[in-house]
């Protein structure tokens, strides 16, 4: 009898032992599996998975699942895969992509008050613009895109343009007068370029390379890390510093996406688009000069334009302000202004 109770006591234990084993396991399995998100959003970058931009998308994506404990994934898609920004632009806003890194010179042609935070040589250099852009004006022009079914979100860094040829060293206004200069699809850089006396081309982001191969353009304009990255350097050597433009960049969210989103989760996703913002301008700054490095290691010539040269570049510009002039004199005049603040 005793030995037959000892037998049911240690079959007892087990089956004791057995259930908190399956317990911990259970408890374990349940806790390793991963959240199911609510929303998979897609985002759109045009530039390699390096680069600044596409880092903060990334930083935007990684912020966002994390404060969200993984109900909102967002998955960046690099390199162009989901066509060129104007395109873009349009999925965007009859649904098809969710959010984007835009340049402001593609968004101008949809929000055409963009085009004043992209005047030739409006910005004395990065510090003038970002005290425009995180002040007051910036805010303001955050709000703009929501007349066209867009949200605005962050500003990021995109640095100055300069021009670069194939055909030789632009030391002058004079060098200049007829060349073909690649622009982006946007009607204030094509302006630009006339207003010099070169004739503008438009031609998507990821043909300039083989356009100034085979010479169907003499020129392009971009700034350094672009340059650098797509090697442009290989086939337009000389890099004339005039940074003729700053084109700051915006994040934007699809309005369809938008309404989508409780007011919580609205909030979490622009606190993550600034906070990315911070992190991009950063890499950018590394970036850009890292990038100048190896260009000029590569084979770059870097001209550097004297002060009286650079002031007749700037006096060229005079019949794209007054275009402006009348509708947005007084914010041009405030931007200015800011120049020494």
């Amino acid at each position: 009898m005793e030995t037959g109770k000892r037998r049911i006591k240690i079959w007892i234990y087990l089956a004791a032992a057995a259930v908190l084993l399956l317990i911990a396991i259970l408890y374990f399995i349940d806790g390793k599996k991963e959240t199911v998100p609510e929303y998979v959003f897609t985002y759109a970058e045009n530039q390699t998975e390096e680069y600044p931009t596409t880092l903060g998308a990334l930083r935007f994506a990684e912020l966002v699942e994390e404060r969200t404990q993984g109900r909102i994934r967002i998955r960046v898609h690099a390199g162009g895969v989901l066509g060129p920004e104007s395109e873009v632009i349009r999925q965007m806003r009859y649904g098809g992509i969710d959010f984007a890194r835009i340049s402001i010179a593609q968004l101008s042609d949809f929000v055409p008050e963009m085009s004043i935070l992209q005047l030739p040589y409006l910005y004395k250099d990065s510090g003038h613009m970002w005290r425009v852009l995180d002040g007051s004006i910036g805010e303001r022009f955050l709000e703009y895109p929501e007349c066209y079914d867009l949200v605005g979100l962050s500003w990021y860094d995109a640095g100055a343009r300069n021009i670069y040829s194939a055909t030789g060293p632009i030391k002058t206004l004079e060098d200049i007068q007829g060349l073909r200069i690649r622009v982006q699809e946007a009607e204030m850089m094509s302006d630009m370029i006339t207003a010099l006396g070169a004739v503008p081309v438009q031609i998507p982001y990821d043909q300039v390379y083989a356009a100034l191969e085979r010479k169907q353009v003499d020129c392009a304009e971009n700034n350094w890390s672009s340059y650098e990255t797509m090697q442009h350097y290989e086939v337009a050597e000389y890099f004339t510093v005039d940074e003729h433009i700053r084109i700051p960049e915006m994040q934007i969210c699809a309005s369809h996406t938008w309404k989508q989103l409780s007011e919580e989760d609205r909030q979490i996703i622009m606190e993550c688009a600034k906070e990315s913002a911070l992190y991009e301008r950063q890499l950018w700054t590394e970036h850009e000069q890292q990038a100048r490095k190896t260009a000029l290691e590569n084979g770059a010539q870097e001209i550097l334009l004297s002060e009286s040269e650079l002031q007749k570049f700037r006096l060229a510009m005079e019949p794209v302000y007054q275009s402006y002039y009348e509708d947005y004199g007084e914010l041009i005049e405030e931007i200015t202004a800011m120049s020494e603040q």
